[in-house]
């Protein structure tokens, strides 16, 4: 049995239990477009179908199943969580918030513009590192479930750059990551 195999279910319960009547069937694809970095990332299509993908680096950089299963399960779990649409409501009310105080200081239209997406990088950014977390928190149950190894699968924050604890950075530091999914799979 595949990684995907025992994972997709897994996720996908996940889902319906925590997000009533949210889209949970997942479909998990490998990007396979030349020149790719490695990563995964979660979106949805057009009907709202969460999505997976996987590009060729970041399946070739793997060491083993429970790494695989547990990117997968904190892929899943950016969905289950609501992640993207909340980011999206961030970056919309840091449009608002900064444009708004541009207008208010009677700057020009062209200065207002840049407060708006200034603003809306800004608020996009507010809580990217709190919804990593909890990607990994849920990834790790997910993981669990699924019959692998959440711990062993974190492992894989040991082979990625490590970004730090940067001021409006996109993802905490990996030692950070690690004691989340170590203090959740404790728990399991």
């Amino acid at each position: 049995m595949t990684v995907v195999e025992r994972v997709e279910p897994v996720a996908e319960r996940e889902c319906r239990a925590r997000a009533p009547g949210l889209n949970c069937d997942f479909r998990i694809v490998v990007d396979d477009r030349p020149g790719q970095p490695s990563n995964a990332y979660q979106t949805v299509d057009r009907a709202g179908r969460p999505i997976l993908a996987f590009t060729l680096p970041l399946i070739a950089q793997v060491r083993n199943r429970d790494e695989l299963a547990f990117v997968m399960g904190h892929e899943a779990a950016h969905h289950i969580s609501g992640h993207i649409p909340r980011q999206q409501q961030n970056a919309a009310a840091g449009a608002i918030l900064l444009g708004g105080l541009a207008a208010i200081t009677g700057a020009n239209q062209s200065v207002v513009d840049q407060a708006v997406d200034i603003g809306a990088g800004v608020g996009a950014r507010s809580y990217s590192k709190n919804f990593e977390l909890e990607a990994d928190a849920l990834g790790t149950v997910i993981t669990h479930r699924a019959g692998y190894n959440p711990v062993q699968g974190a492992e894989f924050f040991t082979q990625i750059p490590d970004p730090g604890n940067r001021f409006l950075g996109t993802h905490p530091p990996n030692a950070q990551r690690i004691d989340t999914v170590r203090r959740v799979a404790a728990g399991l």
